[in-house]
């Protein structure tokens, strides 16, 4: 860039027109770029594309407001290389499908070219949204991964209570509680695991749920010190906001700061 230019983030992200405005953490983090200063441009998934190696993308110039009614407007629309940008926000959410993994390979070649790209693609794909967990088994429920019915009924057996969940999924998505003698057990095991061709999650159920899950920050291997609980709603057992749970700041408890010891030198070391 120019000194005569402002430094500009482009951000990849699901249809702007969709998100929730109040809660959407992109579009706070787009409102603080432009409040620094910085030009902000907003493109699709679909909007990316690789000529001759160039990874490039067609992408709108937009102008942000801390506003329910109407948080965006377009100012320009741009069509060219992604290394002309000095920052790329990778924010599409899951499902981590085929379409989400090439998109991480494309914005390989902008991490060789020396663009900023934030979360690292190698780590988007590493960092499964629910397999990374395994490397912190100490700090987990009794957890099951596989794709067998069978499995999962003996799991559920041993357990008597479990949440069973996609691997890919998010917002709480397709996420069952189980109980032993639950007539809709059989069912639900063929539609999660594709009769025997999908993998999924199994864990023992948490009766604490109840008070909140927590999504907790950390920012250069330090915790934010105040969590967002979210609590599920009357009668749900999901804690997830998409799912009509509450969000509530709660401060660490002791707890909280000893799983932050554990798992935050692994999100260092993943960039």
């Amino acid at each position: 860039m120019s000194g005569t230019q402002p430094p500009t983030v482009a951000v990849i992200m699901d249809p702007i027109d969709n998100i929730i405005p109040y809660k959407d953490t992109s579009l706070a983090m787009m409102l603080e770029a432009q409040r620094r200063g910085w030009r902000v441009e907003y493109l699709q998934q679909t909007d990316l594309y690789m000529r001759d190696g160039e990874v490039a993308a067609r992408r709108q110039g937009v102008e942000l407001f801390d506003d329910t009614g109407q948080w965006y407007r377009v100012i320009d629309e741009v069509e060219g290389p992604l290394a002309e940008v000095d920052v790329v926000l990778m924010r599409k959410d899951p499902p981590v499908d085929d379409e989400y993994l090439y998109t991480t390979c494309l914005l390989d070649r902008l991490v060789h070219r020396g663009v900023l790209v934030a979360n690292p693609p190698d780590a988007l794909r590493a960092v499964n949204e629910k397999l990374f967990t395994a490397g912190f088994n100490h700090c987990m429920v009794p957890t099951l991964v596989t794709s067998s019915p069978q499995r999962i009924r003996d799991f559920l057996a041993e357990q008597e209570d479990v949440i069973l969940k996609p691997l890919n999924l998010m917002g709480g998505a397709s996420i069952f509680r189980l109980r032993v003698g639950d007539p809709n057990v059989g069912v639900i095991l063929e539609q999660m695991t594709d009769h025997g061709r999908c993998s999924a999650m199994a864990q023992r159920y948490i009766p604490e749920i109840v008070h909140g899950d927590k999504r907790i920050l950390v920012v250069g291997g330090e915790p934010v010190p105040y969590a967002l609980a979210r609590i599920p709603a009357e009668g749900e057992t999901r804690g997830n906001l998409a799912a009509g749970g509450r969000g509530v700041a709660q401060p660490l408890s002791d707890r909280d700061r000893w799983i932050v010891e554990q798992v935050a030198p692994t999100l260092n070391e993943k960039g």
